[in-house]
């Protein structure tokens, strides 16, 4: 199959060289930047978003996006840019061409989710996403991994299929994009809260003096906290036409627990870093790389008002952003809750 991602940074890096792995493939990485282009020709490897990792001979790098979009033209697009890049990416390509995206969040300024923008921008083109629990650098060193495509059309579904799946790769297919996709942002959110949790236990309180002598949240509360932000994630879904289902898969609970709980997500790093006391800037400018759920929480909490859906543990983490609330005042305001079914 002939393959194109377009998108240099560590997951399109990642995916780009496990399936130039097979030789099966041609695989085209398409890099904006020609410097890092040529950093990635002459090391193979890409020293800047996934250092260690080596990248395959067979795998071609091209700063030419003609050249890169038309080898795909009888095979797989998948697009490996940021949330905020999918739109002009999408005008970019040919008409008629299918593409899957990488990127999981909601567009700044339009609130929209990935599929509404293609669907804005070409109605009538297959699209869709490839989503779950992956951190790229596990992707690239070969570490196994199971991802979900979730697709208008059953070929686009085929074809992901035939381009990542394998020895360490396994991919499932879906056709509820939406509720694939709204697991993909929502998690994101969530794990900045989860960060936070744990880094007030890792300080061994909540940074509060008025609750001194009061035992830190632990492992207890961190269960907690993920299980009550899927109920969150899946209200959201539901609400939006996913499939409730689709929340207990892979890119529900599985990129959730993932995000939430590994050491190499960029959304739990925001959390422990603002449990620290600094203020978000502060945060992103040691984080140095993008962390979606800072991006996406306003968008995430502003769609759930419109469709009246409660959730309160994103609306904690808007707070604790915004410099609204401390982290310790955030957990204060959900523990006081009204006692509720579960369900």
């Amino acid at each position: 199959m002939n393959l194109t991602v377009l998108g240099a940074g560590a997951w399109g890096t990642a995916l780009a060289a496990a399936a130039a792995a097979s030789a099966q493939h041609q695989v085209v990485l398409w890099a904006r930047d020609a410097r890092q282009a040529a950093d990635l020709a002459s090391r193979r490897c890409n020293t800047r978003y996934l250092p260690g990792v080596p990248l395959p001979p067979a795998l071609r790098i091209s700063t030419d996006w003609d050249a890169a979009v038309s080898h795909a033209q009888s095979g797989l697009t998948v697009i490996a840019t940021p949330m905020a890049a999918l739109r002009p990416t999408l005008q970019r390509l040919p008409g008629k061409q299918p593409a899957l995206w990488l990127c999981k969040g909601f567009e700044s300024g339009t609130g929209a989710l990935a599929h509404e923008v293609a669907q804005a921008l070409r109605p009538e083109v297959p699209c869709g996403v490839l989503s779950g629990p992956s951190f790229a650098a596990e992707v690239g060193r070969g570490q196994i991994t199971a991802l979900v495509a979730a697709c208008t059309d059953p070929a686009l579904a085929d074809a992901a299929v035939d381009a990542f799946h394998g020895d360490v790769i396994r991919v499932y297919t879906s056709d509820d994009l939406v509720g694939v996709e709204v697991g993909g942002a929502v998690k994101n959110v969530l794990a900045i809260a989860v960060g936070i949790l744990d880094g007030m236990a890792a300080a061994g309180g909540a940074g509060d003096p008025a609750d001194e002598g009061r035992a830190p949240p632990g492992l207890n509360a961190r269960a907690a906290l993920i299980t009550r932000g899927l109920v969150e994630m899946t209200r959201l879904g539901v609400a939006l036409g996913g499939r409730a289902e689709t929340f207990m898969g892979l890119s529900g609970l599985g990129d959730l627990v993932l995000t939430a709980t590994g050491d190499l997500s960029r959304n739990r790093r925001v959390g422990l870093l603002l449990a620290t006391g600094l203020s978000l800037p502060e945060v992103l400018a040691q984080l140095g790389h993008v962390a979606e759920g800072v991006y996406s929480a306003e968008t995430v909490q502003a769609r759930a008002r419109q469709l009246a859906v409660d959730m309160p543990i994103t609306q904690a983490v808007v707070a604790v952003l915004k410099g609204d609330l401390t982290p310790a005042q955030a957990l204060k305001h959900l523990m006081a809750r009204e006692a509720r079914p579960e369900g």
